[in-house]
């Protein structure tokens, strides 16, 4: 397996190093490291030339982490694709078990494993509804992001399959992508944990977006129009549909958002009558 490790990041010249040393750290090394620097004004680009030469550097303008992953997976080498988020890092020996848990399992074209989470320096449990799980998930996807970018690896042929991350969603990239991928691929889950996911940072892109629901909306409605899906899988993802609408509907009514409710009860009854209709 040759592994392309594709770690996009914007101003983190503070976090850059423990993300790209826990790839160099690994006790099987990838194929190559490529940095996808999007538009950074804080000397980040400067500090890989001289520090890290082994790696893999592009620089591109501000255009958001989408266009960075689908630019980095694009220039990549290698048959297998490991994300890692520059604010992350990994146990040094997650790419050793996840290769050897592919070989062995090898008619899986995903795997994900488990995470310890870190918020303000504080390591925190994470809740029952962030529950990660392994095979059929489609289904457990579809309410919130069920797998760390930071923690995946895929085979880069896949994306030819199911399309690149969405370059249009400021968030919720990775819960659109996922969807794609779990509605046509079973999912090899280590219920192990091989990375650190750090948060509570000002610059989190989760944090920095208000009314993520409207972005799982959208995802949810392109998924409906652009992806054939079975029939089990088509109701589910109307059923969550009308679920995050009605979730959305609740925020408007609090802020008096008169025109966008009559959008929203549109939606809704244009969903439920799917339903119905299925």
């Amino acid at each position: 397996m040759k592994v392309s490790v594709i770690i996009p990041t914007f101003n983190r010249f503070n976090l850059i190093s423990r993300a790209i040393d826990s790839v160099l750290n690994q006790t099987i090394k990838p194929f190559e490291i490529i940095v996808v620097d999007d538009g950074s004004s804080d000397n980040t680009s400067t500090f890989i030339k001289n520090n890290y030469k082994s790696v893999k550097l592009i620089k591109q303008n501000n255009l958001g982490v989408s266009k960075a992953r689908n630019v980095g997976i694009k220039n990549s080498s290698g048959d297998w694709i490991a994300l890692l988020d520059s604010d992350d890092e990994w146990k040094n020996n997650k790419l050793e078990v996840q290769i050897k848990s592919l070989s062995e399992y090898d008619y899986y074209s995903v795997c994900h494993t488990n995470e310890i989470w870190i918020r303000n320096g504080i390591r925190v449990n994470q809740k029952k509804r962030h529950q990660k799980y392994g095979g059929d998930i489609f289904d457990k996807c579809l309410d919130i992001c069920r797998i760390s970018p930071s923690s995946i690896i895929f085979k880069k042929n896949i994306i030819n399959e199911v399309g690149w991350f969405d370059e249009g969603l400021s968030i919720c990239e990775d819960y659109d992508l996922w969807l794609r991928i779990t509605a046509n691929f079973k999912i090899l889950f280590i219920d192990k944990p091989l990375i650190i996911k750090y948060g509570g940072h000002s610059d989190q892109l989760s944090k920095s977006v208000n009314g993520i629901e409207a972005y799982r909306i959208k995802s949810l409605e392109n998924l409906l129009s652009n992806t054939k899906l079975i029939k089990d899988y088509k109701l589910l993802t109307i059923k969550m549909l009308i679920t995050k609408l009605g979730i959305y509907k609740k925020g408007l009514l609090k802020r008096h958002k008169t025109n966008e409710l009559l959008k929203i009860n549109h939606k809704i009854k244009f969903w439920k009558n799917k339903l119905i209709e299925y």
